[in-house]
């Protein structure tokens, strides 16, 4: 395998010492919770995992582990708006299918920004940005193409680098997912270089996108992501004696998938990429997702992966059964655990945890404070269906059943400025309990809005003192959401009279709304969160101030 494995890396981030037990079992998701698309890499001894993030920030989400086992979050890679600006986007659109590799003591993260991907149509421009050392400084990005998203860089043994992605075809009549295409890449002066290749059309499960290379011996291996990302989703591997073809594709059939086994706790397998640990043995990363009920909504959204691949004596990679497994054999690597990540965040300075993400903007100084006293400051943003400045921050939901509680110290001023706790999905599906004014003081009140109706929960409200810290929870039981309020620093929890469908929070239920297509022509792509939201609707210069936020698994 080339350039991935070549030079050893030591993270800037120290790391604990290191057990030379050995560790049995990878527990999948390995990345519980919104981690799509996942791009592996090993430098040294260090493996990355870096997945999309759509209209979240920071863009391209990153973890590090050094057994396959235990995985830290890193942060984003994209943390800046000179890196990424996501002012606008749709909704699933923004960051799409990153790829992450290494060559010439660099780190190369190629990366897609969605500005749109409505009704047939994809605006996608490619980027490359690279950077000494995973956690950055991350370069300005380089524009590539727009012609197809899902863009990655092959960088092979002779020196050259190939620019991957699938083809994009708008024409009526036409497929969309036209085949993958390649073109030369010069790393040295970061431009594309001579013609556009046409390397594979897929097979007949059709959806053919998220090319990744690999060489092996004398062969070229190609893996697609095929099927749709839903219940039909694939691995498909083909082969070539030259990076461009002609590929056959395994004979075997997918070398992954969930399709025709609905009893599997694991669904929509596909779309992966391959790792060989520095002790020989392969691995291959991919999504999955874990519906509520037998192919029912994944309001967790898609998640990472890791299976065993074995290489037939005649030269492919196959997963055993073709069928992801909740738990397999973790490599002959020592058990490498990270610290673990306290339940309570007091926020302190300089910036959020990388646990936290913001929705369509960074977490910088413009509407975010981080003070020494341990107090995040939210400046109010625009409403919830707002895509240009909303202040919301938020971290994935990991389990069905898990809980977010914070303390909020907020005195509206008007009924234009709206502070409380979230469970989100999109601008158009989210739960919110919030504060807001009430006669001379203050109430608290539970509004949803699904698929863009807003929906009163006129029994939940509840008035409050005019002034004071309130305790707020949202709670993720399963397919329901429910908010609790306390006054008192014990937190015994008063549940508001709002039963809250969950089940809204999903990648299905944004296809199901305007079937066969999606709304608008497209689904959605990300995963349900918990957070923290701030509205100032007059631009008055409202703001909420929250001093600790708990997320615990239940």
């Amino acid at each position: 395998m080339t350039s991935e494995a070549a030079t050893t890396h030591t993270p800037a981030t120290p790391s604990p010492a290191t057990s030379t037990d050995r560790s049995p079992l990878i527990r999948n998701p390995v990345l519980p919770g919104f981690h799509p698309d996942p791009s592996v890499l090993r430098v040294g001894e260090d493996y990355y995992l870096a997945t999309s993030t759509f209209e979240w920030y920071p863009g391209v989400r990153l973890h590090h582990s050094r057994d396959l086992v235990h995985w830290r979050p890193l942060g984003g890679i994209l943390d800046e708006t000179r890196l990424l600006d996501l002012s606008g986007v749709p909704d699933s659109g923004g960051v799409w299918a990153p790829c992450l590799s290494y060559a010439h003591g660099l780190f190369h993260l190629v990366f897609t920004r969605v500005d749109n991907h409505h009704g047939g149509w994809w605006d996608a421009q490619n980027y490359l940005t690279t950077a000494a050392d995973p956690v950055g400084p991350w370069s300005d990005p380089v524009p590539l193409h727009a012609r197809g998203f899902d863009a990655s860089l092959f960088h092979d043994e002779d020196g050259s680098c190939w620019l991957l992605s699938l083809t994009a075809d708008w024409r009526p009549g036409h497929n969309p997912f036209a085949g993958i295409q390649a073109q030369r890449f010069d790393c040295a002066t970061t431009t594309l270089t001579g013609e556009v290749h046409h390397i594979y059309a897929g097979t007949d499960a059709g959806v053919t996108e998220g090319p990744h290379i690999y060489r092996r011996d004398d062969w070229y291996y190609l893996v697609t992501a095929e099927g749709g990302t839903t219940w039909n989703h694939q691995v498909t591997v083909a082969r070539a004696r030259t990076v461009l073809g002609p590929y056959e594709t395994d004979p075997a059939g997918p070398t992954l998938t969930s399709r025709g086994h609905p009893d599997l706790a694991l669904q929509k397998a596909g779309h992966g990429s391959l790792v060989e640990t520095s002790t020989g043995q392969w691995y291959l990363a991919h999504l999955v997702g874990r519906p509520a009920t037998q192919r029912g909504r994944c309001i967790l959204g898609r998640e990472t992966a890791l299976q065993p691949v074995i290489w037939t004596e005649d030269g492919w990679p196959r997963v055993e059964g073709g069928i992801p497994a909740v738990e397999v054999p973790a490599p002959d690597l020592p058990t490498h655990p990270w610290p673990v990540e306290p339940a309570t965040d007091t926020f302190t300075p300089p910036r959020l945890g990388p646990h936290w993400s913001t929705l369509r903007r960074p977490a910088d100084t413009h509407w975010i404070d981080l003070d020494a006293t341990g107090r995040l400051r939210i400046q109010g943003g625009q409403s919830p269906q707002a895509k240009r400045a909303p202040s919301l921050v938020a971290r994935r939901a990991t389990s069905l059943h898990c809980a977010l509680d914070t303390t909020l110290h907020f005195t509206p001023a008007t009924p234009h400025q709206l502070a409380g706790i979230t469970a989100y999905y999109d601008t158009r599906n989210w739960h919110y309990a919030y504060l807001h004014p009430h006669l001379d003081g203050r109430a608290l009140s539970v509004l949803t809005c699904d698929n863009g109706d807003r929906i009163d929960h006129p029994g939940a409200q509840t008035v409050l003192p005019a002034a004071g810290p309130v305790h707020l929870r949202a709670v993720l039981h399963g397919t329901r959401v429910h908010f609790s309020y306390a006054l008192t620093s014990d937190r015994l929890w008063n549940e508001l009279d709002a039963d809250c469908d969950a089940t809204i929070l999903s990648d299905e239920y944004a296809g199901e709304t305007n079937p066969p297509h999606g709304r608008d022509g497209s689904p959605g792509f990300t995963g349900a969160f918990l957070g923290l939201w701030v509205h100032d609707l007059g631009a008055d210069g409202g703001y909420a101030d929250y001093t600790r936020a708990t997320y615990t698994q239940l």
